[in-house]
């Protein structure tokens, strides 16, 4: 089977690698995937990122600036999967609609926050359940979103910053709700002590947000409507001026926009990336997948350990095993567009919630194919929950279609499925869980990934690999 399975695996071409590789190119592509966790339309950070540079070329910033803007814009929401658990907590809702509908509220309104909280919170609860909730929120309504906001913007700034970016850049990040009147978040700052790249991106994804909704005057409205309470008003009155201009708003609808904007960064502050920071940014964006779910974190990172060690039994060079990793590293990127309302749940599924866990895969596959050094390998992160004999998902492709390094992160995947804690039962011990893969054994599973995982733990002691295996990555 492994020459057969290896074969496969070849035709992928692992060596494979653009000749360069630039870092807004790949962030841009995995802005995507921020996208999904805040439940808004594909392509929101991309159109905030045009909206915002529009705007900072008209106040005339040097490079220096706009480069910071522009990065700032397309990692605002690096950290927004740490406070999704919560926010479901909270809510007891889908978190990725309570999100997207957030930023259509304004929060200096009594009425519009009490109509928001009052249709959000609890929708499937009794009447008294959703009375107690309600009073909780208003007793501790100040100190939640506190707690909720902090813990993105931190979270969001930390990622960017391990990734390599600047203090402005992670400054403007943790800097994002906060309002030109004081009356934002998470540090109460006010004014020009607000930096620039942060009062930039605000504006420029409130205005993203009401355009998708209601078109260009709509979005221009509520610019001007929030003019002098959250938005700084010469930065409005710039949005104004970028926005008569024919190109601005026909830019958004391009079908090419994606290429628009990565046009934008500005060619003195363009950064090409090596192999090093390439595995860096997959594991902070590991990172951002597993802070989704208490009940994932650390997942990605184990993954992509039990991969590498699976794929060195198996005798794959070096360079397939580091584009493997990456891939397993961010196998799961598609779990962002799924509820923490399903993610979480204690009980059984729903045929709909069921619906929603099967399309994940779907989401990473297309996700890493906008990425031009995983391309060629989105299929097999998105492959990862196919079967052997054909009755896995998303495709129901069978053993002939499935090469090697899908087998490879499928094996890792089921291993650390079970021994790891979930929201239905607890984390199964290593003897048990080799158990239950052993009878998928040529039918979900693949033999000789099966004996090479079983090899590797049988080297490192079983118990204590997993005990230092199953370590997250931290920042």
């Amino acid at each position: 089977m492994i020459a057969q399975s290896a074969g496969l695996g070849e035709e992928l071409n692992m060596q494979a690698h653009p000749s360069k590789v630039y870092l807004s190119e790949l962030i841009g592509a995995l802005s995507y995937a921020l996208d999904l966790t805040e439940g808004l339309p594909p392509g929101h950070c991309l159109r905030s990122c045009w909206i915002g540079m529009q705007i900072a070329i008209e106040i005339q910033m040097d490079d220096t600036a706009r480069s910071d803007v522009f990065f700032t814009i397309l990692l605002k929401d690096a950290g927004c999967s740490s406070n999704a658990a919560r926010i479901y907590e909270l809510y007891d809702n889908d978190d990725l609609s309570v999100k997207a509908d957030f930023y259509a509220v304004d929060h200096q309104s009594l009425t519009q926050v009490a109509n928001f909280v009052w249709s959000h919170l609890a929708p499937q609860a009794p009447i008294r359940e959703k009375l107690s909730r309600l009073m909780h929120l208003a007793i501790k309504g100040d100190e939640l979103q506190d707690e909720v906001v902090t813990a993105r913007c931190e979270r969001g700034a930390s990622i960017a910053k391990r990734m390599g970016f600047n203090d402005r850049i992670a400054e403007g990040i943790n800097s994002l709700n906060e309002h030109w009147n004081g009356k934002g978040r998470p540090n109460h700052l006010s004014g020009n002590n607000i930096p620039i790249q942060s009062r930039i991106a605000l504006l420029a994804q409130v205005v993203e947000i009401f355009y998708s909704a209601g078109g260009p005057a709509c979005a221009l409205s509520e610019a001007c409507r929030r003019s002098g309470t959250w938005f700084d008003p010469r930065l409005v009155a710039a949005l104004n001026l970028a926005a008569g201009k024919p190109s601005f708003w026909a830019s958004l609808r391009s079908g090419d926009l994606e290429r628009t904007v990565m046009n934008l960064e500005p060619a003195s502050h363009a950064i090409e990336v090596d192999d090093e920071h390439i595995d860096i940014i997959a594991e902070a964006f590991a990172e951002v997948i597993d802070s989704k779910s208490p009940f994932t974190s650390g997942h990605s990172s184990r993954v992509a350990e039990f991969v590498d060690a699976i794929a060195e039994e198996l005798g794959l060079s070096d360079v397939r095993r580091r584009t493997l990793r990456r891939i397993a590293l961010l196998h799961d990127i598609g779990k962002l567009g799924v509820s923490n309302a399903i993610l979480d749940k204690p009980g059984k599924l729903t045929d709909d919630e069921w619906a929603c866990i099967k399309r994940h895969p779907v989401y990473s596959r297309n996700i890493l194919e906008r990425i031009s050094i995983f391309a060629a390998f989105a299929s097999v992160a998105g492959g990862h929950h196919e079967r052997l004999d054909g009755k896995g998902y998303p495709d129901g492709i069978g053993e002939s279609h499935i090469p090697l390094e899908t087998r490879i992160i499928t094996t890792a995947d089921i291993f650390d499925a079970l021994t790891a804690d979930r929201p239905y039962r607890k984390a199964m011990p290593l003897q048990q869980a080799m158990t239950i893969m052993e009878k998928d054994r040529d039918v979900a599973i693949d033999a000789d990934c099966l004996d090479a995982l079983k090899r590797f733990l049988a080297k490192t002691g079983g118990t204590a690999v997993c005990t230092s295996a199953l370590q997250p990555l931290t920042a």
